[in-house]
């Protein structure tokens, strides 16, 4: 029998797994650091923070990632276009169905049928990508009243996300990851009752928002936790990549619903709301979080507005099919293209490089918007409180998913 030792404990072992920058060459004396997750729940389980503190002011933050592996670009390069709609599911977990429109998209550019998809599917991609950002946007309301310590909206939002993710399980069979946005089309029609009873949630839902805006950023507990902290200033957000409530919250007016004028958002009518600095200063966690929350009441009127397309001149008929233009095998020209839609956390992007021989890409890279929002974070952390280091994190709307990607 062998005697060979499996594992040697090293000291060194540990800080070779995970690294810091700093270290007790490269600190002053008053200064320490401390690490913020993986474990806490204000990181949303997979996020490192290296913080550097003098006593409770914050020096600087230092994001570290990995923990999650989800590998997409690297699973992207060995399966056929169709079969990597899944995996853009499982980057932003909880708004698929925004990151399959803005793939699926893409590859139809590049097979040039995108002006062939029926008028019914587009709305119909346009109603379920707007329930999901509304589900979306209400795990971002809901987790960030919790990480301040309000617990009360987190059940409210977590109430009526319910109801959208049962409408979207009616749909496609999936609670959360759907595979139901398909390239030239869907992968079935909705199901029959699906725009009555959407119609009914939204009229439901109307005044549980109004309740939300009261409770939470009307709320002068939240006032006073998120107005004039983690200010990110407009050209700091443009420098860093920063995109959706991000970057409207810091006063740009910048929506690619409305700048690219993608799918059938040029035929809808909404507006960009951005941030004002209404109760601090232009670009502050309060501004973050009221962008999102108006932007709440714009998809109700996307879906109210496309819910009477598809009952009027886009209604259902029995020789329908949403399947008629599906290509059997997808094998776009030699190029290099890139696509890109707004995400309920800001600009999702696809670069893809394909060699016109395979119906699998060569290189399929995801522009991830929490990935460049995240970035941001020491940046706009610098001389806050420890204690309002959770508000700034919570404010950016992070989704490890599509970070460690």
């Amino acid at each position: 029998m062998s005697n060979s030792i499996q594992y040697e404990y090293k000291p060194e072992h540990f800080i070779a797994s995970a690294p810091t920058k700093y270290n007790s060459e490269n600190l002053r004396t008053e200064e320490m650091v401390l690490n913020m997750g993986p474990q806490h729940p204000s990181t949303h389980g997979v996020l490192r923070l290296e913080v550097v503190t003098d006593g409770e002011v914050v020096i600087d933050v230092v994001p570290h990632l990995g923990y999650l592996h989800r590998c997409f670009e690297k699973h992207a390069e060995s399966l056929p276009f169709n079969q990597i709609i899944p995996y853009v599911d499982r980057m932003d977990y909880v708004a698929a169905m925004n990151s399959e429109h803005a793939y699926v998209m893409g590859v139809e550019r590049m097979l040039g049928i995108e002006n062939d998809i029926p008028k019914r599917i587009e709305y119909i991609r346009v109603v379920v990508a707007e329930l999901n950002r509304l589900a979306s946007h209400f795990v971002a309301l809901g987790t960030y009243a919790m990480d301040i310590g309000a617990y009360t909206p987190f059940l409210w939002m977590m109430r009526d996300r319910e109801q959208i993710l049962r409408l979207l399980e009616w749909t496609c069979g999936a609670r959360m990851l759907y595979n139901y946005i398909w390239i030239g089309g869907l992968f079935y029609d909705l199901p029959v009752g699906f725009e009555e009873r959407c119609a009914e949630f939204i009229k439901y839902l109307k005044p549980k928002l109004t309740e939300l805006q009261q409770l939470v950023v009307d709320n002068k507990i939240f006032i006073q936790r998120t107005a004039n902290v983690g200010v990110l200033p407009l050209d700091v957000a443009i420098n860093y990549g920063c995109t959706g409530p991000m970057l409207r919250g810091s006063g740009l007016r910048y929506d690619l619903r409305k700048v690219d004028g993608y799918s059938v958002y040029p035929e809808l009518d909404f507006e960009i709301p951005i941030g004002e600095g209404k109760l601090g200063k232009v670009g502050d966690c309060w501004d973050r979080t009221w962008v999102r929350v108006v932007e709440c009441w714009e998809s109700v009127k996307i879906i109210e507005q496309s819910l009477v397309q598809l009952q009027g001149d886009h209604k259902r008929t029995r020789d329908f099919d949403p399947q008629a233009i599906v290509p059997k095998k997808i094998r776009p020209k030699a190029m290099d293209f890139y696509v890109r839609a707004e995400n309920p956390k800001g600009e999702l992007g696809f670069y893809f490089r394909t060699d016109g021989r395979s119906d699998i890409p060569v290189r399929c890279k995801a522009r991830a918007c929490s990935f460049n929002n995240l970035s941001v974070i020491g940046e706009i952390s610098k001389g806050a409180l420890l204690a309002d280091l959770v508000a700034v994190i919570g404010s950016i709307d992070v989704v490890m998913g599509e970070v460690d990607r």
